[in-house]
């Protein structure tokens, strides 16, 4: 599952991640749900105010040379790909 805590300190995230726009550069294109049980793989995301409830703390990397992952948001459920 992939519900997804946005940390604000990146010594304290799972994964540092950069958003990216060219999508064939991406490790991964995750896919953002409104309901946390549709977040059944690592690139359907449900965004979890609870960082204890959450699967994966993930820092916003600006510099994708520092990130561990490059991601790419898709706006279809069905166009995911790859995994943490």
């Amino acid at each position: 599952m992939a519900k997804i805590y946005i940390e604000d300190n990146k010594s304290r995230a799972d994964i540092k991640a950069c958003k990216i726009k060219n999508k064939h550069q991406a490790d991964m294109h995750y896919y953002v749900t409104k309901n946390k049980y549709q977040a059944k793989d690592d690139a359907t995301w449900y965004f979890e105010d609870n960082k204890y409830q959450a699967d994966k703390k993930i820092y916003w990397e600006n510099n994708k040379n520092r990130a561990d992952i490059l991601v790419y948001e898709t706006s279809n459920k069905n166009s995911t790909k790859g995994s943490f």
